[in-house]
């Protein structure tokens, strides 16, 4: 395996298996020159250079240090969620970051809109999201806001086995955000988001939406569901205009019985 051209010492163009391919690996384009042979132990990842011409790119536009803290964070983030992400994370995430540190330097800062709601979804990665910004801090200088914390969580979580598409999983959360806001307007009460009441109702409310879409609903007793609803009036009214409101906005279809659980959820807020 011979190098066609050094993008930087991190990444190489090499030539391998009659194919085109990017090499990256710490260091391994430091003090080489076209024609040197890369040690295969030095290569980390390996992308064919056609299906990755949008990395090559990067390489190319992005500082060094950006690219190296986002395998630094990458890294971090599969030593710690105990799993391997998606290659193409590292397209993006370095990407994201390196415009984001580019907005910083600028004073241009973005707020996450859904950043209380990824805290309490995926607590794990926006853990590893702080961390990253430590991290940026201390590599770069450049002391980021909260906000890029939730935004590389997002970025980690869609790129897990499994984890789905991130539009999707943005549009999901954005659901679930303006379904608690409408339980803030018709209970006319502040919600305390440090609460367990309100971390429950949350992810209660994502499954909900998972469920609705995959058409498997909790299996509530009909009279325990008579019973809820009867006993807790205000709140069932409240999960019943949240579940109206849902149909209306997104087209989404809440069973009766998933409104027996949202109003426990609810009456646990309202009581507190």
């Amino acid at each position: 395996m011979t190098i066609r051209k050094i993008l930087n010492n991190n990444a190489v163009i090499v030539w391998d298996e009659d194919e085109e391919k990017i090499a990256i690996g710490s260091g391994i384009g430091f003090n080489k020159q076209k024609h040197d042979v890369v040690n295969p132990r030095k290569i980390e990842k390996l992308f064919v250079l056609k299906e990755n011409e949008p990395l090559q790119q990067l390489l190319l536009r992005i500082p060094e240090k950006h690219f190296i803290v986002s395998e630094d964070i990458i890294n971090h983030a599969e030593q710690q969620l105990k799993t391997d992400l998606s290659d193409h994370v590292l397209i993006q995430l370095a990407d994201h970051i390196s415009f984001a540190i580019e907005r910083e330097q600028n004073g241009i800062q973005l707020q996450n809109a859904l950043l209380r709601e990824i805290k309490v979804l995926y607590r794990q990665e926006f853990k590893i999201g702080l961390w990253a910004l430590q991290h940026i801090e201390t590599e770069i200088g450049i002391e980021m806001p909260v906000d890029e914390a939730a935004f590389i969580a997002l970025y980690l979580h869609t790129m897990k086995i499994g984890g789905g598409d991130i539009h999707e999983t943005v549009r999901q959360t954005t659901i679930v955000q303006n379904m608690v806001q409408e339980i803030r307007n018709c209970l006319n009460v502040v919600i305390d988001e440090t609460d367990i009441a309100y971390e429950r109702l949350v992810t209660h409310l994502q499954f909900a939406l998972t469920r609705a879409k995959d058409q498997n609903s909790h299996v509530m007793d009909e009279d325990m569901f008579n019973m809820i609803r009867q006993k807790y009036d205000a709140a069932y009214q409240c999960a019943m205009h949240v579940a109206e409101e849902t149909e209306k906005t997104h087209g989404i279809s809440l069973p009766e019985e998933e409104l027996g659980y949202i109003t426990l959820h609810i009456e646990r807020l309202r009581t507190h």
